[in-house]
């Protein structure tokens, strides 16, 4: 690994792709990044299978849409190691050790977990593989001895304890772990089209990275903006206004939407306008990335390569951790 970059360790579970809250939240900084950074980006297959258990189908074909996804945004294997999770059984026995030095308990403490538990409406049934996913993303993240994790504040306390993880182990064993620190996003988590709550897969109001410029047409003309804005000549408002907080992410042009939102806010301007002008922007900016997801689907099988090379080097460098790792601990017989 280069010496004298940070390392980084991110990646998303594979249970759909990817959409346009991913970008602006995560994509979009892993581009920059990897030129500043060792950068490991993980499809997490196995968490993903904590709660997709009964259809490994779902994940395992969405493997491929989410590297289609990571390639079309600009993410270079030259400069960026991609890998399966599950390609890497050297995390499987590193999160066997984390969990000795960890409680129930402090699992069940741990707001993340609470919060997701509370979303599935998991009770005492919930599978154990689900209530142990932060000690597994600690092994994901001390196996590359990541020192720059990115997240969203919600995950603030998985990395809170992993670092907890790193200090009773090097304690007890001494210093081989690396403790982490957490790189939040700029952007705030991009609501979805319905206005009501963040876009999420699970709640059928997103835009994906690959869809079509005609789904991408329907989706934005089905937007949510002011309901009480019946009339063009009506004044509107842009508080809560999806297409504007939109305009406000994406569009470069900050005087053109600055007018806009000022002729709506006054009366005069149509909803359909400003749709077709957040589609224009949109299209330009993403049209380019599904033209070029569509040409890397070509190819399946050199996507799936890339897979395969990039998670032999994430295998050699988890490896070398779990040496480590045992030699610390005295498992290490032979």
């Amino acid at each position: 690994m280069t010496q004298n970059k940070p390392i980084i360790l991110t990646g998303d579970r594979p249970t759909g792709q990817l959409h346009l809250g991913h970008y602006v939240g995560s994509l979009e900084n892993r581009v920059r990044l990897q030129d500043s950074h060792e950068q490991f980006i993980m499809i997490a297959d196995m968490q993903a299978l904590t709660d997709n258990a009964d259809n490994p189908d779902k994940v395992r074909s969405n493997v491929i849409e989410v590297a289609l996804d990571y390639l079309a945004v600009g993410l270079d294997p030259s400069k960026t190691t991609l890998f399966i999770q599950s390609a890497i059984p050297e995390l499987n026995e590193l999160t066997m050790f984390y969990l000795n030095l960890v409680s129930v308990a402090r699992l069940q403490r741990n707001p993340t977990v609470k919060s997701e538990m509370q979303q599935k409406g998991y009770g005492a049934e919930v599978p154990a593989g689900f209530l142990m996913y932060p000690v597994s993303q600690a092994a994901d993240i001390t196996a590359f001895k990541a020192t720059v994790v990115p997240v969203g504040e919600d995950q603030l306390p998985v990395i809170e304890q992993t670092n907890e993880i790193v200090r009773k182990f090097n304690n007890i064993y001494g210093d081989v772990l690396v403790e982490t620190k957490a790189l939040l996003s700029t952007n705030a988590r991009l609501a979805g089209l319905d206005g009501k709550a963040k876009m999420s897969k699970s709640l059928g109001n997103c835009i994906y990275l690959g869809d079509d410029a005609d789904t991408l047409k329907k989706k934005v003309m089905s937007m949510f903006t002011d309901p009480e804005h019946i009339r063009v000549e009506d004044p509107g408002k842009i508080e809560g206004n999806m297409v504007f907080a939109y305009l406000d992410i994406f569009a470069t042009d900050k005087a053109t939407v600055a007018e806009m939102k000022a002729h709506y806010q006054r009366g005069g301007l149509g909803d359909m306008k400003v749709k077709r002008y957040l589609l224009e922007v949109l299209e330009a900016k993403f049209g380019p990335i599904r033209e070029r997801r569509a040409e890397f689907a070509q190819d399946k099988a050199a996507v799936m390569e890339i897979l395969r090379q990039g998670s032999l080097k994430a295998k050699a460098v988890a490896a070398q951790t779990l040496y480590e790792v045992r030699k610390a601990i005295g498992v290490e017989y032979f």
